[in-house]
């Protein structure tokens, strides 16, 4: 070692020591979620009132003793509540309340944090892209992390609660055109599983949207989506590089969602949006709320957002000699990509979002 510890050192190493063994033990636990997810255990366990673990068993079709491990797991995790922690081990009945189901099943409620339990799988393809990406520093494929499934799940909820309700609104022209009913155009710039696309296209009879990514897997999801949903005919999903010139198109309102941080060329995908909004039609770009500089201590949020960059954000959006962005793009950062894009103004709108801000290119 080429370090010395002194003696007020002490106390530094017991609370950082403790401080890893609880994410530690944190991420353990999120993984028992995970199983509890994959199993379908939750629904099992949803409205069913105290179970055994031999119901439970019946009931999720699983192995009995592996049912009482993973439900006693669950109580001593605060997950599940135990009738009698005393009783005989046949005898032990379980509850899944109902505030904890809320946020293990309802997909499209706020609240749902069963994302959070799939990043803990996700994480050790991810460490062992970046292993070599670090050394590398070529940048990675956004389909080689195979994220798609996961980052859909956490915008979800976002896109049900808040596209259609205060987002568009936040657009007093669009959303005069979507509420009058008259014909709307939307492209949807990086719309990975379309989601956004077709939250709005339920929405509004009277819209068209094309979605345009680059991952393959997630396009077919969006195209299956769409098709199923009914919408095949208003909502069309492209797999091609938005940045690429032959995208055309005449558009009433064109937006990019969480996405510009991760692409290697965000000025040629701000471009492509101001050619496809013409004169007339509104760009919005969504992405994180970041501090506006760097900070420490930081917020969770903020630290969220380092945590995904450093696994693989900052890596996609490095492809290529990419401009290297990742997660944790300030304000300014995107000021300066669209006034190099050939935008004049570039405005923050009054829409609150512990995770997003909402800006309007002009």
């Amino acid at each position: 070692m080429d370090y010395e510890l002194t003696a007020e050192d002490g106390a530094k190493v017991e609370e950082f020591a403790g401080n890893l063994f609880m994410a530690c033990l944190a991420s353990m636990e999120l993984a028992n979620v995970e199983l509890g997810v994959r199993l379908g255990l939750y629904e099992a366990l949803a409205g069913a009132g105290p179970v055994t673990a031999a119901q439970l068993a019946e009931s999720a079709g699983i192995a009995e003793r592996y049912a009482r491990e993973w439900l006693e797991q669950q109580a001593v995790a605060g997950v599940v509540e135990v009738d009698d922690a005393a009783a005989p081990i046949p005898e032990r009945r379980f509850t899944l309340p109902n505030a904890h189901a809320h946020v293990l099943i309802d997909d499209d409620s706020e609240a749902c944090m069963k994302p959070c339990a799939a990043v803990v799988p996700w994480m050790a393809k991810a460490l062992d892209i970046m292993v070599e990406e670090f050394r590398s520093g070529t940048g990675a494929a956004f389909g080689l992390f195979d994220l798609h499934d996961i980052q859909a799940a956490f915008t979800r909820p976002v896109f049900v609660n808040h596209l259609t309700q205060t987002w568009l609104p936040a657009l007093p022209d669009v959303q005069a055109k979507l509420t009058k009913g008259e014909q709307v155009r939307i492209a949807e710039i990086g719309c990975g599983e379309g989601l956004a696309a077709i939250t709005i296209a339920k929405a509004y009879p009277n819209v068209e949207i094309d979605g345009y990514d680059l991952d393959e897997a997630s396009i077919g999801v969006a195209r299956k989506s769409a098709a199923d949903a009914g919408l095949g005919d208003r909502v069309r999903f492209h797999v091609q590089d938005a940045a690429d010139a032959s995208v055309e198109g005449d558009y009433d309102l064109v937006m990019a969602i969480e996405m510009l941080h991760d692409v290697p060329d965000p000025v040629g995908i701000l471009r492509t949006m101001k050619r496809l909004a013409g004169d007339s039609g509104a760009v919005l770009v969504v992405d994180e709320r970041t501090e506006d500089a760097f900070t420490v201590p930081a917020s969770e949020m903020e630290r969220l957002f380092y945590a995904f960059s450093t696994l693989h954000c900052l890596a996609v959006s490095m492809q290529g000699g990419g401009a290297g962005t990742g997660t944790v793009i300030r304000a300014d950062t995107l000021r300066a990509y669209a006034a190099d894009a050939g935008f004049s103004t570039v405005d923050v709108l009054d829409v609150e979002h512990p995770q997003f801000r909402l800006f309007r290119l002009s």
